[in-house]
C-alpha cells in the first residue's frame, strides 16, 4: 500500500513539474494566496523577522514578510520542476561561480565541502555537478536530516538525485567520504549549517542576526578530519526565476584554523548574505526556541558532553 500511494504522489508531482515555469509562477501566486489567508506560521516569521532587524520599521518588517511567502511558493514549485526539467533549461534558470576553485582542489587531489544556509533555493545546488568543465565524474551530494514523512523523504531525495546527486543521511556521512577516499573518487558535499541543534548538540553559541544563537559544530569537525577544502555557498536572486550561486572559498588547510573558527566564519558570511536580500531566507523555521539563558538553567558541560543537571 505505501508503494502504491508513493507512486501516485509521484506521479502527481511530476504531472505538476510539467508545467513550464510561467506556469508554474501562475500557481506559486495561487498558493501564495491560499498560504497568506491561512496564516501559515505567521507568529513564528513576524518574530524572526522582527527580533532579526529591529533596526527596521514594521513596515519594511511586513514587506520582508510579504516577500517570504512569495518566495516560500516560489521554491515549492522550482523545487517540483526538478523532476523533469532538462538539464539544459535547468542552466538557464541557474548561474553557477567560483567552481573553477573547487576543480582545482580536485587537481591536487583535495576532497571539497561547502556550507550553505537556508537561503535562496538550496534545492538547485543538487545542479552543481552540470557546472564542472574537467572532474565530470566527481561525487556530488547533499548531507540531509530524513524527514518525518517516509512519503516526503523519498520524493524529496528523489528530487536532490535527479540532477545526478547523491544524497546521505547525515548520520551515514563519515562512512561514506571514508569509502570515497578510499577509492580515490572525488568528491563535493554541502552541508546546511543554520539548523537549530538539540539541547544535547548544543556546543557552541555565537552572535546571528541580533540573536545568541545556538549552532552545530559536527560539520566542522568532519571538515577538519577529512581535510577538505572548505567554500561557502553565496545564493543570489536578481529576479523571479533566476539564481546566480557563488563558491567563496574559506580555507583550503581547516586544521590551520582555530577550533570553530569555520563555523563562526560560516554565520558571518551567511548574515551578509541575509541581510543582502532578507526575504529569501527561511523564516518559518523557529530557529532561536531555545535560548542560552535556559541552556544554563538546565543543562551543563561535563568533559566535553553536555549533560542535564540533577536539579532540573
Amino acid at each position: 500500500m505505501k508503494e502504491l500511494i508513493y507512486k501516485i504522489t509521484y506521479a502527481l508531482f511530476y504531472m505538476v513539474s510539467l508545467l513550464p515555469y510561467r506556469a508554474l509562477y501562475v500557481l506559486s501566486d495561487f498558493f501564495y494566496v491560499i498560504v497568506r489567508l491561512s496564516g501559515y506560521r505567521r507568529r513564528v516569521v513576524r518574530h524572526n523577522i522582527e527580533t532579526a532587524f529591529p533596526e527596521k520599521s514594521t513596515q519594511e518588517h511586513r514587506q520582508i514578510e510579504r516577500r517570504f511567502y512569495r518566495w516560500l511558493c516560489d521554491y515549492f514549485v522550482e523545487t517540483v520542476k526538478l523532476l523533469s526539467v532538462s538539464r539544459e533549461t535547468l542552466l538557464k534558470h541557474i548561474e553557477f561561480r567560483g567552481t573553477e576553485l573547487v576543480e582545482e582542489c580536485f587537481d591536487h587531489g583535495q576532497n571539497c565541502a561547502a556550507m550553505l544556509g537556508h537561503y535562496g533555493n538550496w534545492e538547485l545546488l543538487s545542479a552543481t555537478g552540470l557546472a564542472m568543465t574537467r572532474h565530470t565524474d566527481a561525487v556530488m551530494g547533499l548531507i540531509y536530516h530524513p524527514l518525518r514523512s517516509d512519503l516526503f523523504d523519498r520524493l524529496f531525495i528523489d528530487i536532490r538525485q535527479s540532477m545526478g546527486g547523491v544524497c546521505i543521511p547525515k548520520k551515514d556521512i563519515l562512512r561514506y567520504l571514508v569509502g570515497y577516499k578510499r577509492e580515490n573518487r572525488m568528491n563535493l558535499f554541502g552541508y546546511i549549517s543554520d539548523q537549530a541543534p538539540k539541547w544535547e548538540n548544543i556546543h557552541l553559541w555565537i552572535p546571528f542576526l541580533h540573536h545568541d544563537t545556538p549552532v552545530f559544530t559536527g560539520a566542522e569537525r568532519i571538515m577538519r578530519k577529512m581535510q577538505n577544502a572548505v567554500f561557502y555557498v553565496d545564493m543570489e536572486r536578481p529576479r523571479r526565476g533566476h539564481y546566480l550561486v557563488t563558491f567563496k572559498l574559506i580555507t583550503t588547510d581547516p586544521q590551520s584554523m582555530e577550533e570553530h573558527a569555520i563555523t563562526r566564519r560560516f554565520f558571518e558570511m551567511l548574515e551578509e548574505t541575509i541581510r543582502r536580500e532578507p526575504s529569501c531566507y527561511l523564516w518559518s523555521h523557529d530557529r532561536w526556541r531555545r535560548t542560552h539563558e535556559e541552556f544554563n538553567r538546565r543543562y551543563e558541560v561535563v568533559n566535553g558532553k553536555v549533560i542535564q543537571r540533577k536539579e532540573s
